[in-house]
């Protein structure tokens, strides 16, 4: 069967997200000529929302997650949404990437209100994104700040060696060519202190809940209460998925020689000092001693 034939016979009845034998290059070129885009694509439409139904209403979203990728994103939105009180945009699975797009061109109050139609809910529940890539995003600091200035905002932290493999890795799966633009992303992607600031820049400490991802790991319904607790959720309710692997990594990790670790601790390791200062409560010791004494 040609390509021809797959495009016009049988790609339309299947999903976003399959053909994962196909190269990703492929797959997207298929993608388009279907009029089918992602939500990080430029070409998304985010003015086409559904109508209100009975007793839901819209606005800024209760909380946005900016942070990090391959950080048990996922994982924590789950759990998030899983409580009572809270409520999950369905169209969206937790990124909407909404901001993406606004660093070549002008945001107004029109995107403002576009922005606040994502997030129908019942009156009273909480509800969010996660979207991971917003805390590398120059431009999206300010304009958090102007659609949704009360929101309180969630950032989880990984070690940085531990984020590079993963991060790496999935760049590779997903088809990265340029071998040394690819490892300054994510080298760059892991820089969490110099992508702090920006954030802090717009929004007082106080609105941002840091977590460690090595933390979360070990004392999940500890962390998970005191999340809860930041979004003004009940912290005694305790999903019975909370351990349930979410997201489940799929590639292999990256295996770095002793040498390039070595190098890579000396890249991290000012920034993770600057790190320590923005955030007293960090655990260091957590993180293969990168940074720490």
């Amino acid at each position: 069967m040609g390509i021809r034939e797959v495009t016009v016979k049988t790609l339309k009845d299947l999903p976003l997200g399959v053909h994962q034998i196909v190269p990703p290059g492929i797959r997207r070129d298929l993608r388009h000529r279907l009029g089918r885009y992602y939500r990080y694509e430029a070409e998304f439409d985010f003015h086409d929302t559904p109508p209100l139904g009975p007793r839901e209403v819209d606005g800024p979203p209760e909380f946005v997650g900016i942070g990090v990728q391959k950080a048990g994103t996922t994982w924590w939105f789950r759990l998030i949404v899983e409580h009572p009180d809270a409520s999950q945009v369905l169209s969206v699975n937790k990124e909407l990437h909404f901001f993406a797009r606004f660093g070549a061109q002008a945001f107004g109050s029109s995107d403002v209100a576009d922005y606040h139609r994502q997030f129908p809910r019942r009156k009273g529940a909480v509800t969010g994104e996660w979207t991971p890539d917003y805390l590398y995003y120059p431009w999206v600091p300010p304009l958090v700040a102007q659609a949704a200035p009360d929101a309180k905002l969630l950032l989880i932290l990984r070690d940085p060696i531990e984020r590079f493999r993963s991060g790496l890795a999935g760049e590779i799966r997903n088809g990265a060519a340029h071998v040394g633009a690819t490892i300054a992303e994510v080298v760059g992607y892991t820089m969490y202190a110099e992508n702090l600031r920006r954030w802090l820049d717009h929004f007082p400490v106080e609105q941002i809940l840091i977590l460690q991802y090595e933390r979360c790991v070990d004392q999940p319904e500890e962390q998970l209460a005191l999340t809860y607790r930041f979004l003004g959720l009940d912290p005694d309710y305790h999903p019975t998925t909370i351990r349930r692997p979410v997201n489940k990594t799929i590639e292999d990790k990256i295996s770095l020689d002793p040498d390039v670790k070595s190098r890579l601790r000396d890249i991290f390791a000012p920034d993770v000092a600057e790190l320590a200062k923005l955030v007293p409560a960090l655990d260091l010791s957590l993180w293969d001693g990168i940074g720490g004494a």
